[in-house]
């Protein structure tokens, strides 16, 4: 087995994948990046600087590409792969009722589906290179309360947040760690999507307007790290995130009645 750690990232075409995987390759860490984006990908494995990298274009919400993905990056990688971070995910925002049953499906496929399937195909490769393998997975602050605006992204979170804390459990004996992120607002591209095909209004707008902390994505590079290093279940990321969750476990009720008096969704 080869001596280099080597990690793979889903989502690893732009944003927080991007900036995950330069920051461990630049610690000298065998990169993989997965995503649909191959450009992406190409720029993003132009970035680290050095040629222990590895792209693969596939789909988390395909089962079996998975297995070929991780298959084929363990190979490229010498034989070992010590850390899987399931962080390919997509907004959607806007009153439930606005949201189409099409926005709903791919929401869920691949936020909540597409981390399942990794989970499941990380396993094997993981529990040979415990203890101190880790599979990362990326929740977010919409995944400590419910976001007005945001219920199906937030249940996607809150299922992240559900799969890391079972996985934990299921794969302690195994010497797997699994850990999860919790960021807030990340400057990156997704806010300047669209949360729903109602609206022409973008999420940054909307995050500005409300006076929201938007957090730099090197945070959550480095957040990533020290997960994959340390012993934190869930690593919150971005001052929103930290108050959203010191909130919600000390002041529950007063987190009720904010969010019901401020509650102007995403997409209105």
């Amino acid at each position: 087995m080869a001596d280099r750690k080597a990690i793979f990232i889903t989502g690893g075409g732009s944003g927080i994948g991007r900036a995950v995987a330069t920051y461990f390759g630049s610690r000298d860490w065998f990169v993989g990046v997965g995503d649909i984006d191959q450009a992406g990908m190409d720029e993003t494995l132009g970035m680290i600087g050095h040629g222990f990298t590895y792209a693969h274009k596939f789909d988390v919400r395909d089962r079996s590409a998975w297995d070929e993905a991780l298959e084929s990056f363990a190979t490229a990688a010498g034989g070992r792969i010590d850390v899987v971070f399931n962080n390919a995910g997509i907004p959607i925002g806007g009153s439930l009722v606005e949201n189409s049953t099409e926005e709903i499906e791919r929401c869920l496929d691949i936020n909540l589906k597409g981390v399942l399937f990794g989970a499941q195909a990380a396993y094997p490769h993981l529990k040979k290179t415990a203890p101190g393998s880790c599979l990362l997975n990326t929740a977010s602050a919409a995944g400590i309360y419910g976001t007005p605006g945001a219920s199906v992204y937030s249940a996607t979170k809150f299922g992240v947040r559900a799969i890391t804390e079972s996985l934990d459990g299921e794969w302690a004996e195994d010497g797997i760690n699994v850990r999860s992120l919790m960021p807030s607002f990340i400057d990156t591209p997704l806010l300047d999507h669209t949360p729903n095909a109602q609206t022409n209004e973008g999420i940054r707008q909307r995050v500005t307007e409300a006076g929201l902390e938007i957090t730099p994505v090197l945070e959550v590079a480095q957040a990533a790290w020290d997960a994959v290093h340390g012993e934190k279940l869930h690593t919150t990321v971005g001052k929103t995130a930290k108050q959203m969750a010191f909130a919600a476990r000390w002041l529950p009720g007063r987190v009720r009645k904010q969010t019901r008096a401020s509650a102007r969704p995403l997409g209105r």
